[in-house]
């Protein structure tokens, strides 16, 4: 059943917010990596995403009333996809992070953002359906980048930007293996679960490989706690409420407006300006991720992906509430 007009404008303004928390995060991110190294950060904000989950699960189990015996089954049920879609997430995170150290949170939000791109993409080889509009969205999101990390003097990309480009890849890898795995296991119990995953890789990674981890961390606190608290506990809990009657092509547009609030939060908290040719390949390359979530035709409205960068496009109910789904 379609949403009332005002259920439906309540949603969208819920991932408006929602896309406007995840853009900020940017820059609280590029606060942290003054502070603490990748890991460390990392490592910090996952646990506090984690964390923040748990009050949002433990209201829905008792709304459906859920003994405790099938509580257990549905966590013990995310331990490997967790550490499977934890692994891709690691990775894209800790290359987004190294690379605020080099680039703007601007840059990193629209070079990010070109998962969205990647994500049709790579499912051509998967044999997912594609159409025209996916390849001219490529087309402008490619001659977007060039225009807005490729230095006019010379071929040379910054080392930041260089790191967003390879991370954008394993957040189209770590948005499909959600995919698959969110239809089989409780969905919010697999994001805690992928975060803690993440948490624990990051942990052993700071402590192996930083000479002082966490030494930042009474510094980088502001940062971590937006990071890990609004940016994934509040921004995931919009989502969730907003998805459930917005329309997934209208989901998919609105929250990749992140990348627009991450240059707005570059400009207004860190002083940060984009020229005019960069303007010119962040509207090209946002023009071309809006266009590449155009279904194809023929293809229902529940059939495509709606990709958004952390927490990743999740199905929102329960396995068994959705038309043929069930929980294995």
């Amino acid at each position: 059943m379609a949403a009332a007009p005002s259920r439906r404008a309540l949603a969208n303004g819920a991932l408006l917010v929602c896309a406007a928390l995840w853009g900020f995060g940017f820059v609280a991110q590029a606060f942290g990596a003054q502070h603490m190294g990748a890991f460390s950060f990392n490592a910090a904000r996952f646990a506090v995403g984690a964390l923040s989950l748990l009050p949002l699960i433990a209201v829905l189990d008792a709304r459906g009333k859920r003994p405790a015996q099938e509580r257990r089954r549905r966590w013990r049920a995310t331990v490997v996809p967790g550490l499977v879609c934890g692994a891709a997430l690691f990775a894209g995170s800790t290359l987004q992070q190294f690379a605020m150290e080099t680039t703007t949170a601007g840059n990193a939000a629209f070079v990010t953002g070109l998962y969205m791109v990647l994500v049709p993409l790579i499912g051509l080889f998967l044999g997912h359906r594609t159409g025209w509009a996916t390849w001219v969205g490529i087309a402008l999101a490619v001659t977007g980048l060039y225009l807005l990390t490729i230095e006019p003097s010379g071929f040379t990309m910054v080392t930041g930007d260089l790191l967003c480009l390879i991370g954008s890849g394993f957040w189209a890898v770590h948005i499909l293996t959600i995919g698959h795995f969110s239809r089989r296991v409780d969905p919010l119990r697999l994001s805690v679960a992928q975060f803690v995953a993440s948490m624990l890789y990051s942990l052993v990674c700071a402590l192996v490989g930083e000479p002082r981890p966490f030494a930042g961390l009474s510094g980088g606190l502001g940062a971590v706690a937006y990071a890990g608290l609004v940016a994934v506990g509040i921004a995931y809990t919009l989502q969730v409420l907003g998805q459930r009657d917005a329309k997934e092509s209208h989901a998919a547009m609105i929250m990749s407006l992140e990348s627009v609030f991450g240059v707005l939060g570059g400009a207004l908290f860190l002083g940060e300006r984009l020229t005019l040719r960069g303007l010119a390949g962040a509207a090209l390359m946002l023009a071309g991720i809006l266009l590449a979530q155009r279904p194809p035709r023929g293809t229902r409205e529940d059939d495509g992906i709606v990709p958004v960068p952390e927490p990743p496009s999740v199905a929102l109910e329960a396995p068994e509430a959705r038309p043929g789904g069930r929980e294995r």
